[in-house]
């Protein structure tokens, strides 16, 4: 519960930013620069004058932005091609099985910068690029429950109805696959917020004067010790954040499939 409150107080100041922040994310604030906190700033101001708790709740729509975007783009890649390759087998299963472990093997990080600095930085860029590169554990999972779902009494009956491939797949495989699915798409949200947090620390993400977690991080490293709150406070919401979001999908994996909760709990 902690977590899904958590998560969703996140999302309404990632929709209303501007009904939650005291300022835009962009006003500089002359002669505030390095301010500590104040009643009226409670998280001071960063390095040239902004106000840092606005900048963390506009921050915080880029984050869940990139996290949920990304996110679907993986889950409707991986689990189409894990149900393909479950339920047609043969040369298909082991050809996208092949893929699937080349990208899970590849460096994952390095492989979003290359792209990132090939690509050009850009919050669209994020997003398509960890979309396409996140999608492998979702085929893998999908692919092993499909291997037996399809020998099921309604999978046999559909294909003796005369039913198309892409209608059993679609109709009748993949809605019985989406539980793991929905529990590590949600632990995964976390990961993808850490890496578009990455990505723009090191200037391959959001650009100026485009608030994010992951910028604001970049821009404290060189002040954190004359003005710590610049990296202190982007840092310790990523933290939340990600933390959350697995205690969410821990949450829905007891939901779910309450038999791992007895069995984590006899052990």
């Amino acid at each position: 519960m902690i977590g899904l409150g958590f998560v969703a107080v996140l999302t309404v100041l990632a929709i209303f930013p501007d009904l939650f922040a005291p300022h835009s994310h962009t006003w500089i604030f002359r002669g505030m620069r390095g301010a500590p906190p104040t009643w009226a700033h409670p998280l001071g101001f960063d390095h040239i004058g902004r106000d840092v708790l606005s900048r963390i709740i506009w921050g915080s729509r880029v984050a869940l932005l990139v996290g949920l975007l990304a996110s679907g783009i993986a889950v409707v890649i991986g689990v189409t091609v894990g149900a393909v390759a479950g339920y047609l087998g043969g040369w298909v299963d082991s050809l996208l099985s092949r893929i699937v472990d080349t990208l899970m093997a590849y460096p994952l990080l390095v492989l979003l910068i290359t792209l990132a600095a090939v690509l050009g930085p850009s919050l669209v860029t994020v997003v398509v690029i960890i979309g396409l590169t996140t999608w492998a554990q979702y085929a893998r999972v999908v692919r092993a429950d499909v291997l037996s779902l399809r020998e099921r009494e309604f999978v046999l009956a559909a294909q003796a109805a005369g039913a198309s491939t892409a209608r059993i797949v679609f109709r009748h495989v993949i809605p019985n696959v989406l539980g793991p699915v929905i529990v590590l798409a949600s632990l995964g949200v976390g990961g993808i917020i850490l890496l578009e947090s990455a990505l723009s620390f090191l200037g391959l993400g959001a650009q100026p004067p485009t608030a994010s977690w992951g910028g604001m991080l970049a821009d404290g490293r060189a002040f954190i010790l004359i003005y710590p709150q610049i990296a202190i406070a982007p840092g310790v919401l990523i933290t939340l954040t990600v933390l959350a979001f697995n205690l969410v999908g821990d949450g829905l994996r007891d939901a779910l499939d309450p038999r791992q909760k007895d069995v984590m709990i006899t052990r």
